[in-house]
């Protein structure tokens, strides 16, 4: 007897049936499963705040169930501009739509995609105004707000505000500021889209409730190819020889036995993937016919999108049908071929099958391939809709007789959704791209500053940070150069952190739970405090947790600064502050104290160096609860000061007088209102002063 068939998984919000092993709904965004009984996180999300010009007055016009009427079709063309972007509609309030960009997932593109939704949203109102003018001689208009910020981000159930914060109440005071028909974004929201649209800068606002004035800019418009990292193809490329030496040899087989090569290269965000694509494009462009195409996040009719982008450079007149053709020629099924490529892009009304698409596609590149070999660059395959990676891997199984080179850029999530991705086929081939070297990315750093040459402690300093990672690098120079500050610590840049919050968004819970224990052990952290540390249920995973974590490029074995236990290092310190970043403070504060408790039980008396760690580690637990406004128990508050001032003793006895001084500034700021004095001198009595030098 056949098992009983399992009854479907439904979103419980939308309805949609969804894969049991989907963290969140494809349809509608809502979180499932373990994502769904996640913490708070805190995070960085775009808020959009549309409003009705004149609604009283409409109210006054219009009998009510007229209005009604209106406003019903007002909320439903706004909702689906914005859920058309990702945007997660909150709530309708009175006539205003508030909408999260970032919630349940942030995107590295969530400021460029709330900006395009309000674009959208005034041009959908156009339309509808056109109608309603038509049936009831009615015309409405909107003002929008949009602001970027940290919010902390919780529940998604019926009636649960989806994101709090600050952003929130500055995105709604902007909308209320900005004239009828007009787009005011906050400050955030302009760094994060940099040249990706126009904007012209208005007078700083006086608004409600903030004791500052806020500043704020005209949205104009965003061109359709706007990107949110514009990439600077023209600076100099280093370090890369390897690779482009196994893309030559690949390229060489290719046309020593004709036939199709799959090339796959993978890593992470801004590691110089798309680079290293279009340098060994410029160095074939004379021994081959070089085409690209690029996948998409998101929109409509992004199925065949790179096949799109590779049939538009190729036949570069409006009459698609007949340059295909021309192509074709030599083919007996030439207008068959055509036809279903064109359907496929969306050229035509009449859509093949994906079995006719398939083989049209291979039958287009054999017969171009014919010709001159022929180069195909597909960036960003991590996004391809499953369609079209099955056309990739049915073009690189049969196509055959030519030359073909398929050369794809992706990050490691495609190998998650696609963990067997192009292992059977015999010519195919994964190009891991691993971080620059310390020593190049200081070439790379000093061709990017350019004439204003980057101080040597600065350039460390940016070097350490970046990781290896191009992009990372190019930022960060950006960066030091526009605050012209070479001292202290290095701001995050804000594209930067963008991409790792999308990119450690994505992750498994349990996987995410990890991450944040070994944040708050540092940039090195250990295997048997991440244990003690973990939820219950999750302990005796933690060899297979940290494995994935490495496999994800996101850790590594580092060296061991416990006894007895393993340790590893995250591979750069923005993932690390990008995890920690992400946590609650009342979570932070909880691990914080649970460490310092877990290293007093386990490694007995202090030392001098475990002094300094467990200071830190209860200072932060105090700080975090005092930014909290959430008591702090005084015999921990004690301790931390204690800890502080051991270490500063510390610095005292080895002449250190200047970390001396920082130590028990430190151990001061935490003293409780109104101070202790009797306390005071307790903690600061050293009876065993050193013995000075002659000089000190």
């Amino acid at each position: 007897m056949s098992a009983p068939a399992r009854p479907p998984v439904l979103c419980p919000r939308c309805g949609m049936s969804v894969d049991a092993a989907d963290r969140f709904c494809r349809g509608c965004g809502a979180p499932l499963g373990a994502a769904a009984s996640g913490h708070e996180l805190r995070k960085t999300v775009s808020v959009v705040f549309c409003d009705l010009v004149g609604s009283t007055a409409l109210g006054e016009r219009l009998d009510a169930e007229a209005l009604r009427h209106v406003l019903g079709r007002y909320y439903a063309e706004m909702r689906a501009v914005l859920e058309r972007h990702g945007g997660l509609v909150e709530k309708f309030i009175g006539d205003a739509v508030v909408a999260v960009f970032g919630v349940p997932v942030v995107h590295e593109d969530d400021a460029l995609r709330a900006v395009r939704a309000a674009v959208d949203m005034r041009l959908a109102l156009d339309t509808l105004n056109e109608e309603l003018e038509r049936e009831s001689g009615v015309r409405v208009g909107v003002r929008i707000g949009v602001n970027t910020g940290e919010v902390v981000a919780g529940d998604l159930g019926p009636g649960a505000s989806f994101a709090s914060g600050d952003a929130v109440n500055v995105a709604a005071r902007l909308e209320q500021a900005a004239p009828a028909d007009e787009i005011l974004i906050g400050a955030r929201t302009r760094a994060l889209l940099g040249e990706a649209a126009e904007i012209e800068a208005v007078a700083p606002l006086d608004l409600h409730g903030k004791s500052e004035p806020v500043e704020a800019f005209r949205l104009l418009s965003v061109p359709a190819d706007a990107e949110p990292i514009v990439r600077h193809f023209e600076t100099v490329f280093v370090g890369r020889e390897c690779e482009l030496s196994v893309l030559e040899e690949s390229f060489a087989e290719a046309l020593a036995e004709p036939g199709c090569r799959l090339l796959t290269v993978l890593g992470e965000p801004g590691i110089g993937k798309t680079r290293l694509l279009r340098e060994f494009a410029q160095s074939v462009a004379g021994r081959a016919l070089v085409l690209s195409g690029g996948c998409l996040p998101y929109g409509e009719g992004i199925t065949y999108w790179p096949l799109r982008e590779l049939v538009h450079e190729l036949c570069e007149g409006d009459d698609l049908a007949a340059e295909l053709a021309s192509h074709l020629a030599g083919s007996e099924q030439a207008e068959r071929i055509a036809g279903s490529i064109l359907g496929a892009i969306g050229a035509t009304e009449t859509a093949g099958s994906v079995e006719e698409v398939q083989w049209a596609a291979r039958r287009l590149f054999e017969s171009l391939a014919a010709e001159r070999p022929l180069l195909i660059l597909l960036e960003d395959l991590h996004w391809a809709e499953p369609t079209f990676l099955q056309l990739v891997e049915y073009v690189a199984d049969c196509a055959g007789g030519a030359p073909i080179v398929l050369l794809a850029a992706a990050r490691e999530e495609l190998l998650d959704e696609n963990p067997g991705w192009a292992l059977p086929h015999p010519h195919s081939r994964l190009l891991p791209l691993e971080p620059l070297p310390d020593s190049v990315a200081g070439r790379l750093v000093d061709a990017l500053a350019g004439a204003e040459p980057v101080a040597v402690a600065m350039r460390e300093q940016v070097v350490g940070t970046g990781g290896g990672n191009p992009l990372f690098l190019e930022q960060l120079v950006a960066l030091q150069a526009e605050d012209g500050n070479e001292d202290g610590e290095l701001p995050l840049p804000t594209t930067v952190t963008a991409l790792l919050a999308a990119r450690l968004d994505r992750l498994p819970t349990a996987e995410r739970d990890l991450l944040e224990r070994a944040a708050v052990e540092g940039i090195t952290f250990h295997r048997r405090p991440l244990a003690a540390l973990l939820p219950d249920e999750q302990e005796g995973d933690v060899g297979a947790l940290l494995l994935d974590a490495v496999r994800r490029n996101l850790i590594r074995s580092g060296q061991s600064q416990l006894p007895g236990d393993e340790g590893y290092q995250f591979v750069h310190v923005l993932v690390r502050d990008a995890v920690y970043e992400a946590m609650p403070k009342e979570l932070r504060a909880q691990l914080h104290e649970l460490f310092a408790d877990w290293l007093e039980q386990r490694l007995g008396p202090p030392s001098s160096a475990l002094e300094e760690i467990l200071a830190y580690h209860l200072e932060q637990t105090v700080r975090l609860r005092d930014e909290l406004g959430t008591p702090t128990r005084n015999e921990l508050r004690d301790a931390a000061r204690r800890h502080l001032v051991a270490a500063g003793r510390t610095a005292y006895v080895r002449e250190d007088y200047v970390a001396t001084v920082l130590w028990l500034e430190r151990a001061i700021a935490l003293r409780p209102e109104p101070p202790d004095v009797g306390l005071e001198l307790a903690l600061t009595r050293w009876p065993d002063e050193p013995q000075r030098s002659e000089t000190s």
